[in-house]
């Protein structure tokens, strides 16, 4: 997705390494996203977010009074109170983060749903000329294999067409799926292929012409939501059961157009230094097994779910404050709104105009949409590191087009390390629960320097950063 990097992450690494961050989200890795996308889709992203945080959300707290957004987060599943909302003068401590959450983010998904759809209609020539090529190669496929060389053997559109019967097979005979009924589920797996064929391969055309950062996944994983929920919708399938099988279609083709660019990039490689893609296809194959596998097992373990005896209700790690979820509240937001009838449609029409607005202005509308969508705090730091990018270049005379440098390396560790001490510190907090939370200096330096002394020692961490961060690309460029 696109600057995407889960919110959880910083959140966690905040408790126990307080300095490295600034209210909470500014992090050394958000800093290494935007110095990869440069400049240009950096800004798109923070422009979003400053659109959202400095224009709709006072405008809102001008106009709307404190009872009816209280009355909205709770139509949305917030409890009563949340965000400090005093009933007997009816205001909130957070209001900011109220609105956010009962407006601002209905406006973000409108957004990044229409700049989902114009971007997959910009691509229609490519899927048009892409199904073509794989209708041709199933019809001369036998009669052109003998021929082939090694370097452009793949693995048979037979053993393909395959695997999406066994697939809708297993999805309609898994008995823990949510569904009706066998041909329910069936037809779950049904949409996953179609949808799946129609968006890997625009997943895989762009990841080759463009890269991988300008990968769409966010709107063609929203795009599948709604078509599929519009779908159910036509069949009359609006119970509290379909809206799960929506999730699947949705998550199924998620993964599946992710899955598409990174084979893209390892094919393209595979043919840079003449290997085999049949076996590249083969390895890819195994890996995601393994892959899976290990997923698997680390979700388990940092959703840590349990029934809460208070309650007597599944409580989830995942999507809590601790670990939270923004894509997976989008997509449940969407889902909920559709197939229950209550989707908020002057906001998600309002966030659709907005990026008609942009993409007329000659603007990417998703990258902008996306950065409405996310918290400011998130799309700032991007911001920061897309112009210490800018100023690398212009120190080093280096192109736009270098992607090959010491400063993208540098990056690629911060958002890699970012993440890996995320993944290990929910680890660690889901074993040992509140007792880590003894580890954590934040209060210690909280007292000694104060609050506000506080949030400037974690600005001072994330310029020294940033100053590591230039001179690093701009010594190793100059060198060559």
């Amino acid at each position: 997705m696109i600057a995407e990097s889960p919110e959880w992450v910083s959140s966690a690494k905040s408790r126990i390494f307080p300095a490295a961050t600034v209210a909470g989200d500014i992090t050394p890795e958000y800093m290494g996203i935007g110095y990869i996308l440069g400049i240009r889709n950096a800004g798109l992203l923070c422009a979003g977010g400053v659109l959202a945080w400095l224009a709709i959300i006072p405008l809102l707290a001008s106009l709307v009074p404190g009872a009816s957004i209280a009355t909205q987060l709770v139509k949305l599943g917030y409890v009563p109170g949340h965000y400090g909302y005093d009933e007997a003068t009816q205001s909130f401590t957070q209001l900011n983060l109220a609105i956010y959450f009962a407006y601002a983010r209905q406006i973000g998904a409108g957004a990044v749903a229409a700049g989902g759809f114009m971007t997959l209609i910009k691509t229609i020539p490519t899927i048009t000329s892409a199904f073509k090529g794989s209708l041709a190669s199933i019809r001369g496929g036998a009669a052109e294999a003998a021929g082939q060389k090694r370097t452009e053997r793949d693995l048979p559109l037979t053993f393909v067409l395959g695997g999406c019967v066994a697939l809708v097979v297993i999805i309609a005979l898994l008995p823990f799926l949510p569904g009706a009924s066998i041909l329910g589920k069936a037809l779950l797996g049904v949409m996953m292929v179609v949808f799946g064929f129609f968006f890997v391969t625009v997943s895989s055309r762009i990841v080759g012409i463009i890269g991988t950062s300008s990968n769409p996944i966010s709107g063609m994983t929203i795009a599948t939501l709604m078509a599929t929920c519009l779908l159910f919708v036509a069949m009359g399938w609006t119970g509290d059961v379909y809206q799960p099988m929506a999730l699947c279609v949705g998550g199924m083709v998620c993964i599946a157009a992710a899955n598409a660019g990174a084979t893209s990039q390892d094919l393209k490689t595979g043919f840079l230094v003449g290997a085999t893609p049949r076996a590249q296809q083969i390895g890819l194959m195994i890996g995601v097994v393994v892959a899976s596998l290990a997923i698997g097992v680390t979700i388990k373990i940092l959703d840590n779910a349990h029934v809460d005896p208070a309650t007597g209700q599944m409580v989830h790690a995942i999507g809590s404050a601790k670990l939270s979820a923004p894509q997976g509240t989008l997509m449940a937001t969407l889902i909920r709104g559709l197939l229950a009838h209550n989707l908020d449609w002057q906001f998600v029409l309002c966030g659709v105009f907005l990026s008609v607005t942009m993409e007329l202005c000659g603007v990417s509308a998703l990258a902008f949409a996306v950065g409405a969508y996310l918290p400011l705090s998130t799309t700032l730091p991007i911001f920061v590191g897309g112009v210490v990018r800018w100023l690398a270049d212009k120190r080093a005379g280096a192109t736009a087009d270098d992607e090959l440098g010491p400063g993208n390396l540098f990056s690629t560790g911060l958002v890699a390390g970012g993440a890996l001490a995320g993944v290990l510190y929910a680890m660690l907090a889901a074993k040992m629960g509140e007792g880590l939370e003894s580890l954590s200096i934040q209060p210690a330096l909280a007292r000694a320097l104060g609050e506000g002394g506080y949030q400037i020692l974690g600005v001072g961490c994330f310029a020294v950063m940033g100053t590591v961060l230039f001179h690093v690309a701009t010594r190793k460029q100059a060198a060559h």
